[in-house]
């Protein structure tokens, strides 16, 4: 057999919790009804996502996700954050739902991914369908944010990220590159986001810009200083 399409269904409380978060990020609702039963169609391009919905749904349990594997995952994440810039004035990066960045995943051969948790709380993860590229581990702190993504990003154990990357920026290795340690403080900022921890983020993000970068480094890690410039305003007032 050839052409067959599968379709996640997936859980939420409400429809309308679910429905205008992935029409911000370009999703065109093809079908919704409420009986007998709440259901909801989604699709963008090639992408169909079906939720339904359940009243008594709590989406801190949720253990719905699918895997999505797309060709240029760059382009699809700048166009998702935009849309949420779009409807929500900032990108969603911490609480339900929210959206991760791209990293390479130590637990995907080094492939990167970005993870979307919506409403329902269900996890929809974006993976690169490109070979994976060569990735330098020299220097624990390398090694450590790896493993760090693994625990938040694809895990959901953000309180593990923490211990990881915790212990490693307190042991600097001489083999660090500059650039590994920006993207670590960064990453610490956004997992003290996740669980809440605001003024903890606001610490790691002041760390992070105290780093001296020449005009290279900058290049490389222009995408890192973007996202933290997102995490800077996911910020409340203080």
């Amino acid at each position: 057999m050839a052409h067959e399409t599968t379709i996640p269904l997936l859980p939420c409380r409400s429809l309308d919790d679910v429905a205008p978060f992935y029409q911000a990020l370009g999703f065109q609702v093809t079908h919704r009804q409420e009986r007998p039963n709440p259901y909801l169609a989604l699709r963008r391009d090639d992408l169909n996502l079906h939720f339904f919905g359940m009243p008594e749904f709590d989406p801190a349990t949720s253990y719905g996700s699918c895997l999505v594997v797309v060709d240029d995952l760059v382009a699809i994440h700048r166009a998702f954050a935009a849309g949420l810039r779009a409807a929500y004035g900032k990108v969603l990066v911490s609480g339900v739902p929210r959206m991760t960045r791209p990293r390479p995943r130590a637990n995907q051969d080094g492939h990167s991914g970005f993870s979307i948790v919506d409403p329902g709380g269900n996890w929809i993860r974006f993976v690169g369908r490109a070979t994976a590229p060569h990735t330098d581990d020299r220097g624990g702190l390398a090694r450590a944010l790896r493993n760090a993504v693994v625990q938040a990003d694809s895990r959901g154990r953000p309180d593990q990220a923490v211990r990881i990357l915790d212990g490693a920026l307190a042991r600097p290795d001489a083999a660090d590159d500059p650039a590994t340690h920006v993207e670590a403080l960064v990453y610490r900022a956004e997992v003290a986001l996740v669980l809440d921890r605001p003024e903890d983020a606001r610490e790691w993000l002041r760390r992070a810009g105290a780093v001296p970068l020449d005009e290279d480094l900058r290049d490389r890690l222009a995408d890192t200083l973007r996202h933290a410039a997102d995490l800077t305003a996911a910020l409340p007032p203080g």
